[in-house]
């Protein structure tokens, strides 16, 4: 048991910096990270198709990996689906949550949380604010466009653009504390940071959601003594897709996995036919489908350029 794997999952790549995290401070635990591009973005899902869409892929994770703990590292998925994870999965889930804790004393000016529509259409981080953040004014801004450049890119022109104008949006406000509300922002946290300047700070959860994971492997006694093999980054696919958007995808994770010390480990294959049900733990099965690119198999391709992102 104690050498199975952690599994981190994200409907993409913001779940990296938390991975990074547990890479450096707990260097002994294998990590299989698997992106869920085949229902990218959650946050402009409705709750049911996201729970639905987690669930099948942590059954999948199970069933493929068995892993000794999951994290959930999307705040969405975590708002909406971590108890759906909870009752379905034989193994402890992990979630993220807002640091509007630690933001909250940092200043006395406007505190802005940056996240998804459906985690600020949400009541959940209004309920964090009301514990840890009562005397502040806390205002939630859903910046969808944000995770979209985070994930598919943008020209440098663009991408600059973007920030400095939400830089110029939060300053209006007062804001004196940004909270990055979705591990997608994680990514372009120092951007943020320049873009707002000195009187703002911008605030995570990975330190805080990384010391979580290493507690519940202790008290568990699920801590490994060393590592078996290479991390494995996984993304899904759907199966109705063109040979040439998977191909693109595959280029762009193989990137990822380069920049996050990973062993890319190929595609997941998902039908938009199948659905998950959470409340009677329907299994959405996921594998390779027949291709002619070799490129598109299951087979593991070690990363030969690897580096590693440190986190602070």
């Amino acid at each position: 048991m104690m050498t199975r794997p952690v599994a981190v999952l994200d409907s993409g790549i913001g779940g990296l910096p938390y991975l990074s995290w547990l890479q450096n401070n707990l260097p002994q635990e294998n990590l299989v990270y698997i992106a869920d591009a085949a229902n990218f973005p959650y946050g402009e899902k409705t709750p049911d198709q996201v729970r639905s869409a987690v669930v099948s892929l942590g059954l999948a994770l199970v069933e493929r990996y068995q892993p000794k703990l999951l994290l959930v590292a999307c705040n969405t998925a975590s708002v909406l689906a971590l108890e759906a994870l909870r009752e379905a999965l034989p193994l402890p889930v992990v979630g993220v949550v807002p640091a509007v804790k630690t933001a909250a004393a940092l200043g006395s000016g406007t505190l802005a949380v940056l996240a998804t529509p459906r985690t600020v259409e949400n009541d959940y981080w209004e309920t964090l604010v009301a514990e840890f953040a009562p005397k502040r004014k806390v205002k939630g801004y859903a910046a969808p466009d944000l995770v979209k450049l985070v994930e598919e890119g943008a020209p440098e022109r663009d991408k600059e653009e973007l920030l400095a104008s939400w830089a110029s949006r939060l300053k209006s406000d007062h804001v004196d504390a940004v909270v990055l509300g979705c591990t997608h922002y994680l990514h372009l946290a120092k951007d943020l940071e320049r873009h707002l300047g000195p009187g703002v700070t911008v605030v995570d959860s990975r330190h805080g959601v990384g010391r979580q994971v290493g507690r519940v492997l202790k008290d568990k006694n699920l801590l490994a003594d060393c590592r078996q093999g290479p991390d494995l980054l996984h993304f899904t696919a759907r199966t109705e897709w063109t040979d040439s958007r998977v191909a693109e995808l595959e280029l762009r994770y193989k990137e990822w996995a380069c920049q996050f010390n990973l062993t890319y480990a190929g595609p997941w294959f998902v039908s938009a036919k199948v659905q998950c049900n959470p409340t009677t733990g329907g299994r959405l099965s996921v594998g390779s489908r027949a291709r002619s690119s070799k490129m598109l198999k299951m087979s593991i391709t070690p990363c030969r350029r690897a580096t590693v992102l440190k986190s602070n």
